[in-house]
């Protein structure tokens, strides 16, 4: 068998004994469907979300929330790592209190971010960027410190301005790590999402977990859980891919 063609079987097939193991725990467990739905009874409750659009509402809210946490997180974290990781002073300062922030997790601020910002997109956004910030931080900041000193000795014997010291030495140097970063804190967030709309909004994915559990709709949970789990693997695919970059590619290679 070509080894290409096996690859691409091989997820389908794993797949597939899955649904099988799970239709038969629910054929001869005697549980009732209230209790473990069966793949077709979820496969028709899927059916009834698309056609009432009901799923695509709230797979859109859900994502609007992470790429809005995710991206502020980005934006702001890799510019604070690559200063911490080039000013020994602001290391200094700083990563004490990052040190400090980093282990509580975003959902014990739930609390806090109802309080600050009340019901709705807000408080979502809020812990979703907690909980990616901090990561790519510390990432970013042992990538700038993990760079070969040649380097910066090299720019120095050229007279290379700061700016030009970050722009082709450092971004260039800390791409492989901050995409390895980036794929794991997206995984992060999107678990974070789902946790926070089961308590600070009304609309997303995990609000429809948790409306239907109160409805004893289990296969309407089951579908939103298999919604968030193929939406987790198209999110790492896309890093994953981004990896393969020619230009992320300096230093290690991507798995």
């Amino acid at each position: 068998m070509n080894s290409a063609f096996a690859h691409k079987l091989a997820p389908f097939l794993s797949f597939t004994v899955l649904v099988l193991i799970w239709e038969i725990a629910v054929r001869f467990a005697g549980l009732d469907s209230h209790v473990l739905p069966g793949p077709s009874q979820v496969f028709f409750s899927m059916i009834e979300l698309i056609k009432n659009g009901a799923i695509f509402k709230h797979t859109v809210a859900s994502l609007f929330r992470v790429t809005a946490g995710f991206y502020l997180a980005a934006v702001l974290g890799i510019p604070i790592g690559i200063i911490l990781g080039r000013n020994q002073t602001a290391a200094l300062i700083f990563n004490p209190i990052i040190q400090f922030l980093r282990p509580i997790s975003p959902l014990a601020w739930i609390p806090l971010a109802m309080l600050w910002f009340g019901i709705g997109d807000k408080p979502a956004v809020f812990l979703i960027f907690l909980a990616s910030f901090f990561p790519i931080v510390v990432s970013t900041t042992v990538a700038v410190q993990s760079i070969n000193p040649t380097f910066f000795y090299v720019a120095a014997n050229f007279d290379f301005s700061r700016a030009e010291v970050i722009q082709k030495i450092v971004i260039p140097a800390i791409i492989p790590a901050i995409i390895t970063a980036l794929r794991l804190t997206v995984t992060i967030a999107w678990i974070v999402v789902v946790a926070a709309e089961m308590i600070a909004v009304q609309s997303g994915l995990g609000y429809l977990i948790l409306d239907a559990r109160n409805g004893l709709r289990l296969d309407y949970v089951m579908d939103g859980m298999i919604v968030i789990g193929l939406i987790g693997i198209l999110l790492d695919s896309i890093m994953r891919r981004l990896g393969r970059i020619e230009s992320a590619a300096w230093g290690i290679r991507q798995p």
